[in-house]
């Protein structure tokens, strides 16, 4: 098929490698634009844009696609479809309409359960035992559109990060399929009175909660590995908990219990497994606590 590609993360990486590999004619690739990173703020070309360039694909890095002249070039296109993975910039009606099978996306999640913005996150903090990936026909609504084509997975234990890559795989697989035979799938409509909302992860919801019990704390930790990490503060100082494990001891919430770092919680407790103290490299706790001691009766916040 003569596709356009629309995706700028990691996650969108799996389904363009895939399509590429199939055959499809892809003549545009649509990404967000280059953003400044890393200490020297350099402008830095998002996954997407830089596969697609080791691919030899045209890339476009629009900054809207509102006005007139963007529309005109994507219509110009006469495209087949186009597939969007988490690409992030709004779609006007006019994109939407322009392929002939219209633009079809790659959703993180087993929809109408998690629409939006961060539907792993939102999926592991709820403690959803299942997930999945739901291509779907775009419309105008926030991931309303009719499903095409859905693949189901555990949680289990997974992180955040761990997740993704998995349903980003699942993906390219599902999209490779569903363009193999469009014909063989019957869409079905979205039930509207079942859906939920994934708003988008904020920073300051990765402060971890310790009046809470353990089990939910441990959601919170998986949710937010790898960015922006669950973290406490003490003595001024952020400290963020990448992976931990609960632990049966109890006391007040947010106290220090002992001195290898076992927190009190709502309910239970838990011990951190990987720890990382702000402009500091991630270490095992072990490590962590030949450095430093957190004393045994602080409250952590």
């Amino acid at each position: 098929m003569r596709l356009a590609f629309m995706g700028t993360p990691e996650f969108a990486v799996p389904a363009l490698r895939a399509l590429h590999a199939a055959d499809h004619d892809i003549v545009a690739v649509y990404s967000q634009p280059p953003r400044r990173a890393g200490r020297g703020k350099k402008l830095t070309p998002s996954p997407i844009q830089e596969v697609a360039k080791e691919l030899g694909l045209t890339v476009r890095v629009p900054v809207s696609l509102k006005n007139e002249e963007a529309q005109a070039d994507f219509a110009a296109l006469d495209l087949d479809a186009a597939v969007v993975a988490a690409y992030g910039l709004i779609l006007p009606q006019t994109i939407l309409d322009a392929p002939k099978m219209g633009c079809l996306n790659i959703h993180g999640s087993l929809l109408p359960r998690w629409r939006g913005a961060a539907p792993v996150q939102r999926a592991i903090l709820a403690g959803d035992d299942k997930t999945g990936i739901t291509i779907m026909q775009m419309e105008a609504g926030l991931d309303t559109g009719p499903m095409l084509l859905k693949s189901r997975t555990e949680i289990g234990t997974k992180t955040a990060g761990e997740l993704t890559d998995e349903l980003a795989l699942i993906g390219a697989d599902l999209m490779t399929q569903y363009l193999a035979s469009p014909a063989d799938y019957r869409a079905e409509i979205q039930d509207d009175t079942t859906a939920c909302y994934a708003d988008k992860i904020t920073k300051h919801e990765a402060r971890l909660n310790f009046e809470q019990p353990a089990t939910a704390l441990l959601q919170h930790i998986r949710a937010f590995n790898p960015m922006p990490g669950a973290f406490f503060e003490y003595d001024g100082d952020r400290y963020r908990i990448h992976t931990a494990q609960i632990n049966a001891a109890n006391g007040k919430a947010g106290t220090v219990l002992s001195d290898d770092l076992i927190i009190a919680c709502g309910d239970g407790a838990i011990k951190p497994d990987i720890i990382q103290k702000a402009g500091k490299p991630k270490m095992t706790l072990e490590d962590f606590l030949n450095g430093a001691k957190i004393p045994i009766g602080t409250l952590l916040q």
